[in-house]
């Protein structure tokens, strides 16, 4: 179990280490992009103030007090010693203003779920059952308009107005995974990840793809939304790495 010392002044901070520990994890996978994703996690009940990296810090040294807050419905916010990045301000704030259900966004330009992200049909067939668990869960988008400023960002949170779909593939661009904590969140952006190589290999093969009749695949998808304390276990099992380790992400 992690150990975490409470610091002065500083609110929400299990939180924190939690979100923390997901931004080096990350880095771990290789799932960044340098200093250009980013992770939000809502603090207020309608989810217009939350947490986020600071601009332009790598993942592998992310800590929980290094994390910035910030109130999507003040613009100011740009202009201040803290400012975050301008396309992480686009969209997470429009994320965060708009669908109050999304109270973690994971954004990142991973290799597999970018590389299906750039096909002519981005769609994720039901070949395995990681690719079973986004069946009907997600939405590509099919109309990329550049880097995400606020009104890209505000477009794309229009996307995931259906609470039942929890990741958006960005159609040449990435993608963005929603959630209600950050372990259910790292838990849905980690399978994706693995879903979208697994059908990306088998593409790689030229052979015939096996897929699931699609009764199988909602049935596999929500014996899988239904499985009990999956992703809290899973980040609570890579903090315990990274303690074994020693880092430094809760300090």
């Amino acid at each position: 179990m992690t150990v975490t010392k409470l610091k002065p002044n500083m609110e929400h901070w299990q939180e924190r280490v939690d979100l923390a520990a997901a931004f080096r994890w990350t880095a771990r996978l290789n799932m960044h992009e340098a200093v250009a994703n980013h992770f939000s996690l809502a603090i207020n009940a309608e989810g217009t103030r939350f947490l986020m990296n600071p601009n332009q810090m790598h993942f592998a040294r992310i800590r929980a007090s290094d994390l910035i807050e910030v109130d999507a419905n003040d613009r100011t916010v740009l202009d201040g010693p803290d400012a975050p990045d301008p396309t992480a301000w686009g969209l997470h704030g429009g994320l965060h203003r708009h669908c109050r259900h999304a109270r973690c966004a994971m954004h990142v330009h991973s290799i597999h779920a970018t590389v299906l992200a750039s096909l002519a049909d981005s769609r994720l067939p039901p070949i395995d059952q990681n690719c079973a668990t986004f069946f009907n869960r997600y939405v590509v988008d099919e109309a990329y308009g550049g880097l995400a400023f606020e009104d890209e960002g505000a477009r794309c949170a229009r996307l995931l107005s259906d609470p039942r779909k929890k990741v958006l593939l960005m159609g040449n661009h990435g993608v963005m995974i929603i959630g209600d904590t950050v372990a259910e969140t790292f838990n849905r952006l980690y399978y994706f990840e693995r879903a979208a190589e697994t059908y990306i290999r088998a593409l790689q093969t030229g052979r015939p793809l096996r897929v699931l009749s699609d009764e199988v695949a909602e049935k596999t998808a929500r014996e899988l939304d239904d499985y009990p304390d999956q992703a809290e276990r899973h980040l609570s099992e890579l903090k315990a790495i990274l303690d074994g380790e020693g880092s430094d992400y809760a300090a």
